[in-house]
């Protein structure tokens, strides 16, 4: 082929931002293969230059078995093999060794195959954090661990030797840390604390297989009290609540029918208790209270006339209105 037609061809090629050269689409990059809590992710970033309508298929393989179909005809950028059908697929295991390709495809155009990094399920998955509850009981506290949820079995399956790591402190001085080391029970009660002070907690996974630790935990704070709580009276309390209940349940079992013709009677008054109830009351005070009108007002009316007389003289105007308050008439007249 001329140079002159290879040079106008890439050229072309690069104008339309095609990811097609020479028939051939390019390949996705930085194709890796990842695990956490024993899922199995291939994840990839998309060809430079891809154009619109990309989509991939991945394959997933061992070093005992050939390569097998993952995810078909995607457009998203990761596939996880663990939640594929394992009825047409083997399934993923806990102690497998596996790798993944990817590659491009667009229309009839295929990129070529790029594979992954290797994974050892057990030793190279990222175990996530155990989840920590706090239940405080007078001057001590117990700490209760929950283990992360597994894609494939679980940790003590797959870990037999797991064991926490405890970190606590008080609140105000978190400085001063304290640990507990190698504790395999899920249940621990620490018992060297302050009363009446809060104390927070974080724990993490170690195993032996792994040589990464997991993911810390949520900081998780609870108050410690001075008296310890005895267990007994919860469960006095808790067994008198329910003796009640079932005695509750028993008397209306036994005792249906009385309570139902109690609640609601079947039998009717007699009639002339009907009529007593509904006559009319013949009481002499009732009968003068009904028939009985409001009283007659009586009352007289009055007029206060003023006397017009002026005062002589220079005298005083509070002298004025005495003398005038003393001789003025005052006129009652009925009607």
């Amino acid at each position: 082929m001329p140079a002159t037609l290879q040079a106008f061809i890439l050229t072309f090629s690069t104008l339309c931002g095609s990811t097609v050269v020479s028939g051939i689409l390019s390949s996705p990059t930085n194709v890796r293969l990842t695990s956490y809590n024993m899922n199995l992710v291939l994840t990839w970033n998309p060809p430079k230059g891809a154009a619109s309508g990309l989509i991939y298929t991945t394959e997933y393989n061992t070093s005992v078995i050939p390569y097998r179909v993952g995810c078909v005809n995607i457009s998203t950028l990761n596939c996880d093999f663990t939640r594929l059908n394992t009825s047409m697929r083997p399934a993923i295991i806990e102690y497998g060794k596996y790798f993944g390709r990817v590659r491009a495809q667009l229309g009839s155009e295929s990129s070529a195959w790029v594979e992954s990094n290797t994974i050892t399920m057990d030793k190279d998955t990222i175990i996530g954090s155990p989840n920590v509850s706090l239940f405080s009981n007078g001057a001590t506290i117990e700490v209760s661990i929950k283990d992360p949820v597994f894609a494939v079995s679980t940790l003590r399956n797959v870990y037999s030797f797991a064991t926490y790591n405890i970190t606590y402190w008080k609140n105000s001085q978190r400085e001063k840390t304290r640990h507990i080391s190698n504790i395999q029970q899920n249940r621990v009660v620490l018992n060297d604390l302050d009363p009446w002070t809060e104390y927070c907690i974080q724990v993490q996974i170690n195993t032996e297989r792994n040589p990464k630790p997991s993911k810390l935990s949520g900081i998780v704070c609870e108050s410690t009290t001075n008296e310890e709580a005895a267990p007994w009276v919860a469960a006095i309390v808790t067994f008198v609540f329910m003796a009640m209940a079932v005695a509750l349940v028993v008397v209306a079992v036994v005792y249906r029918e009385r309570i139902s013709n109690f609640l609601c009677p079947k039998d009717a008054l007699p009639q002339h208790f009907k009529e007593y109830l509904l006559a009319h009351p013949n009481s002499t005070i009732y009968m003068d209270m009904r028939n009985s009108h409001p009283p007659e007002e009586i009352y007289h009316q009055i007029s206060i006339i003023a006397d017009d007389r002026s005062v002589e003289g220079e005298v005083p105007l509070e002298v004025a209105r005495t003398a005038c308050s003393k001789q003025c008439d005052v006129t009652v007249e009925e009607r």
